[in-house]
């Protein structure tokens, strides 16, 4: 494939509309880093997006920053550290667990809505992402959004570009609401629990007064990987804030079972980046990676259900017990794995990813859930709607689209 990199907007715009009037589809990217997330694309040039970067605006006062699409997270990140502010839906690190030596951007980031572990109480990315400008389908340049978060008085197209990953439109620019970072953070291990008590044991702390910021469960196998965690599976829920706050908030949980173990926040965020991070959990770099997002209670049974079928599947889980990972060896006949999977989805409801697997098996399995009939059929109108010659990204979420 052809690689066209612009240098600006006007050149973004050009090159679609180039395209669109040629039919030849574009492969959009900025950093790379989740080139293997999704179905693989058929394009005839590469749009490279390296070329836009740049923090264009940041208010700390207002916990307002805007930058363009593919201004890598590290540097934003270390713009942010100077004044103690946070993305806070604490975006993961997957450079281990998708294979690419590229940098996460924001734009991707964005267009992906990945969210770390801080979900379970911040939201996701799209609940951060306040504005954009964009080009679509056509070429045209647009925008939406503003730079306050009541800005809304038609069709919250944030909402809509979020997750799109690209196949809507090329973003350009993106605003985003910051938060303060926690003064203070710990980790509260509580070893021995088998999962259906640990993820029981997760929805009454979350649900309790004591604002825990992320809460996971990781079985023995998966805990004895990590470079903090004590042997045997381990509960974790995590408390950020004011030292006497988390102090106090602290002193309670650890007192509502024995054998806690305190993670002070060194290790505390050792810890979670590892869970958020994913790959330094698994056993093998090259095994088969689902992403679950199920009800937290439905989670143990689904996982026991793969496990009993695909021998070998390991996995931990992360928000609460809302999003399981479900690893399976390399060697598992891919259909029947796919299979395994979304039918042990019945009878919790959710969706599964195929995260990470090779790209012939991306591009013969769905990626991404397969949606209902209606829902599909609103999926390919908006398609239509802002990228009429399907030039952007096509395939990349589902086949035809």
């Amino acid at each position: 494939m052809e690689r066209l990199r612009p240098g600006d907007a006007a050149e973004v715009a050009d090159i679609v509309r180039k395209a669109a009037a040629s039919g030849d589809a574009l492969c959009i990217r900025g950093g790379g880093s989740k080139r293997d997330y999704g179905r693989p694309v058929n394009a005839a040039h590469i749009l490279d997006l390296g070329g836009l970067t740049g923090i264009t605006d940041y208010e700390p006062a207002e916990l307002i920053l805007q930058a363009q699409a593919a201004t890598p997270l590290a540097e934003i990140t270390a713009v942010l550290d100077t004044h103690n502010q946070m993305l806070a839906f604490e975006p993961p690190d997957w450079s281990g667990l998708l294979p690419s030596d590229g940098a996460p951007t924001l734009g991707g980031t964005i267009a992906t809505n990945i969210a770390g572990p801080r979900r379970v109480r911040a939201g996701a990315a799209r609940d951060h992402f306040l504005g954009f400008s964009a080009v679509d389908g056509r070429g045209d340049i647009w925008k939406a959004g503003g730079r306050v978060v009541k800005n809304v008085t038609g069709y919250d197209m944030c909402k809509l570009q979020a997750g799109a990953f690209g196949t809507l439109s090329v973003l350009l620019e993106t605003t985003v609401r910051l938060l303060p970072k926690p003064e203070t953070s710990c980790s509260l291990v509580f070893p021995g629990l088998a999962d259906q008590e640990a993820i029981a044991f997760l929805s009454k702390a979350l649900n309790s007064p004591h604002e825990v910021s992320a809460a996971a469960f990781l079985p023995a196998e998966a805990a004895h990987r990590s470079r903090v965690l004590p042997e045997g599976s381990a509960t974790v829920l995590r408390l950020e804030g004011p030292h006497p706050s988390v102090a106090y908030r602290a002193g309670e949980l650890e007192s509502a079972r024995a054998g806690c173990v305190r993670l002070e926040m060194s290790d505390s965020n050792v810890l979670w980046q590892e869970i958020g991070a994913v790959q330094p959990l698994l056993a093998a770099p090259n095994s088969i990676v689902w992403r679950v997002c199920t009800t937290p209670n439905a989670a143990p049974a689904l996982l026991q259900h793969v496990r009993k079928l695909v021998p070998d599947t390991t996995g931990f889980y992360d928000w609460g017990g809302g999003l399981l990972w479900v690893e399976i060896p390399p060697d598992a006949p891919e259909g029947a794995a796919a299979s395994v999977v979304r039918t042990a989805l019945g009878a919790g409801g959710g969706h599964a990813t195929l995260l990470r697997a090779e790209a012939s098996v991306r591009s013969r399995i769905p990626v991404f859930q397969p949606a209902a009939a209606p829902l599909e059929a609103l999926s390919r109108r908006v398609k239509s709607g802002l990228d009429p010659h399907g030039i952007l990204n096509p395939g990349r979420m589902q086949q035809g689209i």
